[in-house]
């Protein structure tokens, strides 16, 4: 079975040649393959998301802005890692319930994956949450967040809308398509 494995090169130089509020863009001369390589990628703190589903066969998906693409995307809830030493599992149970206000009973790691590995080093670990509770204590939200729609929708529905292209959020996808296969365990 094939296995992405770590690979070490030389870098000569490694510099931040754009620091952001979220993520930095970095800039590494390193050799490969008898070449001096220059490449320039966003440093990312990496990303929980929560593909979350109730007893009815559906799943809880949020409609948010993103103004990089100018559309309101489907997505599942997630977020970035970004509260030092908290857990992956610990920061999927806390974007779950800032973005949507539940409380998950159970939650279990689903997949990982790089979003966009020839430019970027986030990685995103999805998580399966069921048992879900509405809480009386969601967090108050703003930026995107405040006007984020909340909804519940049947989880056949929604891999039909990831065929078809009509979601093209890559979390929700790889989330949706992964928990199919896994059966919706």
């Amino acid at each position: 079975m094939p296995k992405d494995q770590a690979f070490a090169v030389n870098v000569s130089s490694s510099e931040v040649a754009f620091r952001g509020m979220i993520w930095n863009v970095k800039r590494d001369v390193f050799e490969f393959a008898e070449q001096t390589l220059t490449r320039e990628f966003i440093e990312h703190p990496g990303a929980v998301a929560v593909v979350a589903l109730n007893e009815q066969g559906q799943v809880l998906l949020i409609r948010q802005y993103r103004h990089p693409v100018g559309e309101l995307l489907w997505e599942i809830p997630a977020g970035l890692l970004d509260v030092d030493g908290e857990s992956h599992e610990n920061a999927a149970r806390r974007e779950l319930l800032e973005e949507t206000g539940y409380l998950a009973e159970t939650l279990e790691p689903l997949i990982e994956f790089f979003t966009t590995p020839g430019g970027s080093t986030e990685k995103i670990a999805i998580f399966l949450a069921k048992g879900l509770v509405l809480s009386d204590n969601r967090p108050p939200v703003d930026g995107e967040e405040a006007d984020m729609l909340v909804e519940w929708v049947g989880f056949d529905d929604a891999l039909a809308a990831v065929m078809s292209s009509k979601i093209k959020s890559p979390s929700v996808a790889v989330g949706i398509m992964a928990a199919a296969l896994r059966g919706r365990a």
